[in-house]
């Protein structure tokens, strides 16, 4: 009898005890935050490698079996899926240090319109010679345009040419920017250094 009794309570304990805890792992989960993040912002419209192909030949103006070169080994390095590109021009030069200047647009499949974007710096490193280029950034991990405006430190050691090109990585904060660069002097150190990027035109490069 006692032992009927105990099966019974210990089913009983167990059984109760079942419910709570699987309420609690339930009730222990965070409430969901429809603000952070974004399930539509994680889910940002790509670029495919025909688009980025035909925007960057027209805008740098080249041919585009040498910029699909370039964008072929960004892709192999950096992943298909870049939400974001930045057409633009920049002045530049250099000997040991140097400062560089650009203004373009930020393109996104998203936006109803592109939106002007101003880029500064200074390098350090092997960077001797200057340039004005035109220049085509791929740009990783951008789900809204206001995440673009920050600083960006190179990468070292990620610069080098592709069909007379200069490719070279920036990275912050998740973010993956790969500037295209042609033009006169295609300068291999500017991947040593941090560029800013703003709504307005900025002097300081810092």
């Amino acid at each position: 009898m006692h032992r009927r009794q105990l099966i019974r309570t210990s089913l009983g304990i167990a059984a109760a005890g079942a419910l709570p805890a699987g309420l609690g792992a339930c009730a222990s989960r965070p409430p969901a935050d429809p603000n952070y993040p974004i399930a539509s912002d994680q889910r940002a419209h790509a670029y495919t490698f025909d688009e980025l192909v035909t925007a960057g030949s027209r805008e740098l103006g080249i041919a585009a079996e040498a910029v699909g070169g370039a964008i072929e080994r960004i892709f192999a390095e950096q992943g298909d899926r870049p939400t974001a590109y930045i057409a633009g021009e920049e002045g530049a030069g250099a000997v040991v240090a140097g400062l560089r200047y650009g203004r373009g647009a930020l393109h996104m499949k998203d936006l109803s319109a592109s939106q002007e974007v101003f880029w500064q710096g200074a390098s350090i490193g092997w960077d001797w010679g200057g340039n004005a280029s035109r220049v085509f950034t791929l740009v990783y991990g951008l789900y809204h345009p206001d995440m673009l405006y920050r600083r960006y430190p190179g990468v070292e050691g990620s610069a080098y040419l592709v069909a007379g090109l200069g490719v070279n990585y920036q990275r912050a904060d998740g973010i993956v920017l790969a500037p295209i660069r042609t033009g006169v002097g295609v300068r291999l150190g500017a991947n040593v250094g941090t560029m800013s990027y703003s709504r307005q035109r900025n002097i300081l490069p810092f």
